[in-house]
């Protein structure tokens, strides 16, 4: 049996129980394809699922292998799977499955779409989990439509700034929060009207608004119900908003998962590929320094994604 390495957690707690071991190179089933990882990376739910506080992964799921989205190389295809072959360049997101921070990974053959080709593979690793869940939130979720008015949360982040692009595509009107160099950075995404929400609140800027994306939670999704219009949605992927409140102002509330989506990733990366989106890669870390990526993401403030790179896979007998 071939081996490879892969960062596991066996229990939960802080950063000591993040650790890279040898496992066994998973095969793939009917309809999956295991994948060659080149680049994975860094979510704000890996340090969540570390924590054990996320959950859909308990302990009766440990050993874990952290990790949720990548970019990488068909290496084998499972019974039934048509649309893939080996040589394949791909990009995914995993779900709830075992993860990305590993040297290959098994998805399910529909989890996956072709890399977005203009972009490199760092680049392609940093898009999955971030874009979809930001796809999802405004358009499925939230009803997002051109003309309409939306405002986005930490709009300089992984998540947030697919999302301005995202909604400015759509021709919505997009009024986003963010601080700092931040700031710049979601007007140069397309952002209309730009807010810093360490000297300015966002109620006094920001009215009648027909989706609120929340990327905040807390304070901020409180505060954010004095902005939604009538009629609106205030959706978040942290805390579920009040269904009070929603009832109350005549809108809509939602908390959400992102799901694994291999046609929506294909509709992102043709976006990449023709100019209208861009990838922003905040840094990137080799792949014995996974710990050291995680621990910047949870430093906090970080414009864009955080990538690993992972060594091109050894195996052994």
């Amino acid at each position: 049996m071939s081996t490879m390495l892969a960062y596991r957690i066996h229990r939960f707690g802080g950063p000591e129980v993040f650790r890279s071991e040898r496992i066994d190179v998973p095969e793939p089933g009917a309809g999956q394809v295991r994948v060659r990882v080149l680049t994975a990376s860094a979510n704000p739910v890996d340090i969540k699922t570390r924590a054990g506080d996320y959950p859909l992964i308990r302990e009766d799921s440990l050993p874990y292998t952290l990790g949720r989205d990548f970019a990488g190389v068909v290496e084998r295809v499972g019974a039934g799977v048509g649309e893939w072959k080996q040589g394949d360049e791909v990009y995914g997101f995993v779900g709830q499955g075992q993860g990305a921070y590993a040297e290959f990974v098994v998805v399910d053959a529909q989890a996956l779409a072709r890399r977005p080709a203009k972009v490199d593979m760092a680049a392609a690793g940093a898009v999955p989990l971030a874009a979809l869940t930001a796809w999802q939130g405004l358009f499925e979720q939230g009803d997002l439509a051109g003309g309409q008015r939306v405002l986005i949360h930490a709009g300089s982040g992984g998540v947030g700034h697919f999302a301005v692009q995202f909604a400015k595509h759509e021709g919505a009107e997009v009024f986003v929060t963010a601080s700092g160099d931040g700031l710049a950075f979601v007007r140069s995404l397309g952002a209309d009207h730009v807010i810093d929400y360490r000297t300015q609140r966002f109620e006094e800027l920001a009215r009648d608004m027909d989706l609120v994306f929340d990327l905040v939670g807390g304070d901020t999704q409180k505060r954010s119900w004095a902005v939604v219009a009538r009629g609106g949605a205030l959706i978040s992927t942290l805390a579920e908003p009040s269904q009070t409140e929603a009832a109350s102002h005549g809108a809509r509330a939602a908390r959400y998962t992102a799901r694994p989506d291999g046609y929506q990733l294909s509709e992102i990366a043709a976006l990449i590929d023709d100019g209208k989106v861009r990838v922003k890669v905040a840094e990137t870390y080799p792949f014995d320094a996974a710990a050291d990526a995680l621990a910047r993401l949870e430093k906090g403030h970080v414009r864009g994604k955080i990538v690993i790179a992972v060594a091109p896979a050894s195996t052994n007998s």
